[in-house]
């Protein structure tokens, strides 16, 4: 998967079209992730010891990766990503890093 926990998105497809977030949670079996206050939904909840009063909550529901871009650190707009292999020169080991195919800007 290319969107990583912490990482700035930008919803492109949905209800909640056009919102930006940050990724909270990533579930890669299903392709899914949830977004600060983005695709909020009711949940009812019933009294607790923890909650005794219930009630009605709203909370973050998944939403699928192919909703959403990665916003670009750089220009703050939303773009694709790639990676690219980078060689270590103390240890000669190859590594590969995000990149916004946009502006080339390194994504970590």
């Amino acid at each position: 998967m290319k969107i990583k926990k912490n990482d700035m998105v930008m919803v492109i497809a949905g209800n909640s079209k056009g919102k930006t977030g940050k990724v909270l949670r990533v579930y890669p079996e299903k392709q899914r992730l949830i977004i600060e206050g983005v695709n909020l939904v009711s949940r009812h909840r019933r009294p607790t010891q923890d909650n005794p009063q219930g009630g009605i909550t709203r909370q973050e529901a998944p939403i699928h990766i192919s909703n959403v871009m990665l916003l670009d650190p750089k220009s703050n707009q939303p773009t694709r990503v790639g990676k690219t292999a980078i060689t270590d020169e103390n240890t000669g080991k190859i590594r590969h890093v995000r990149r916004s195919v946009a502006t080339g800007e390194t994504i970590e």
